[in-house]
């Protein structure tokens, strides 16, 4: 059997993340519901009027969802191929997410993304210039290794 490769699976957790972060953030713009309103009510005006925290999470889920897939002008770019980059944006999306009620499992959906991408950073993983390809091997002095 092969080896996992971390970040291709974190890839799939996010794609689906995203997908739903889309779905519940659509479903956010007819039902508004903030998640902590049992707390506080202090948020309600950023989503009844006028749809501020909607249109936030539409945005980050089409952005999570082009910086994922990839888009072909994103693929291979530097920022696409950090996975420091993923680990800062994930959390954002997290937090973004959370606060829709309707979107409280694509938040947590995210945080496990965000730790399988930590597992892969760990053991030295690269995330290759064209989706859902093995990284290129070397040769070296004779014998052969992984970038």
């Amino acid at each position: 059997m092969g080896r996992l490769i971390k970040n291709h699976w974190a890839r799939l957790i996010v794609l689906t993340a995203a997908i739903y972060h889309l779905a519940s953030t659509i479903q956010c713009f007819f039902w508004p519901k903030f998640f902590f309103d049992f707390y506080t009510k202090n948020f309600d005006a950023a989503f009844k009027p006028i749809p501020i925290f909607q249109i936030i999470n539409l945005l980050i889920a089409f952005t999570t969802l082009a910086y994922e897939w990839p888009l072909k002008y994103v693929a291979g770019t530097k920022l696409h191929g950090s996975v420091e980059a993923r680990m800062v944006w994930l959390p954002f999306c997290a937090l973004a997410a959370v606060m829709i009620y309707q979107a409280t499992n694509p938040a947590v959906y995210y945080c496990v993304a965000t730790g399988v991408y930590f597992w892969g950073f760990c053991e030295g993983e690269v995330i290759c210039a064209v989706p859902w390809t093995l990284p290129k091997r070397v040769e070296r002095r004779g014998r052969v290794e992984k970038v």
